[in-house]
């Protein structure tokens, strides 16, 4: 389970609240108004923004202090954040060592991870090479080789047209159901908290909201989530 016990994340001075639990291979979305806070909930969570206050616990164990690259997390950015002069799969290969120097084992990992995104034959390319659902792709295929608990996405998808945008989500909901990760989902469209995810976390004025029941929350959202959906 995921517990932010007391949290208060700081994003350069704006400060963020959280006071909650996540069980473990939960689907939760993450939505809000521009600005009230959404990716600084997830760059915190992720070890990319400090924790002034409050405690982030993982089965447990305190990590809101741990580097990044200690926690179980994997995080998916906005941009997907491939490198131009990788191939695919070098790419996808960062995901386990920054050096590259990856023994039998890892290649046969990032071949699989690569294969199981639908990228198979296309290991050489690099990204300029690749339509931007590829792209999606194989920036999800890099989260994926890690094999780590805890799945971050921060509107990864938000550029990808609608069609694109359906597929790319249900593959996010077949790898998460597959490995049995806990997800953290942040979106500006309801319609993605409807498609995958059980609950919602709500965050406005600085203040993530508990998890709610998704149906629930859009069926009938408070005032600040009202206004927001218009």
């Amino acid at each position: 389970m995921l517990k932010l016990e007391a949290v208060v994340i700081d994003n350069g001075g704006f400060d963020l609240k959280a006071d909650f639990d996540v069980p473990t291979g939960a689907k939760v979305a993450v939505i809000g108004p521009s600005g009230a806070g959404k990716s600084t909930l997830i760059g915190g969570i992720a070890g990319f923004l400090p924790v002034r206050a409050g405690r982030i616990v993982w089965h447990g164990q305190d990590i809101g202090h741990a580097d990044p690259g200690k926690r179980p997390v994997a995080m998916l950015f906005q941009d997907g954040n491939l490198f131009p002069h990788l191939t695919v799969a070098q790419n996808v290969g960062l995901g386990l060592h920054p050096d590259l120097r990856l023994n039998q084992a890892e290649r046969d990992r990032v071949a699989s991870a690569i294969a199981r995104v639908g990228l198979a034959g296309m290991e050489t390319r690099k990204p300029a090479a690749l339509s931007g659902g590829q792209q999606s792709r194989a920036a999800l295929a890099r989260v994926l080789v890690q094999g780590r608990p805890l799945l971050l996405l921060d509107e990864p998808f938000a550029a990808l047209g609608p069609a694109l945008k359906v597929e790319m989500l249900g593959l996010v909901e077949d790898l998460v159901r597959e490995t049995g990760a806990t997800l953290l989902m942040v979106s500006h469209d309801p319609g993605d908290a409807r498609r995958i995810a059980d609950q919602v976390v709500l965050v406005t004025e600085g203040v993530a909201c508990p998890p709610r029941d998704t149906a629930a929350l859009l069926d009938d959202p408070p005032p600040a989530l009202r206004d927001y959906l218009g």
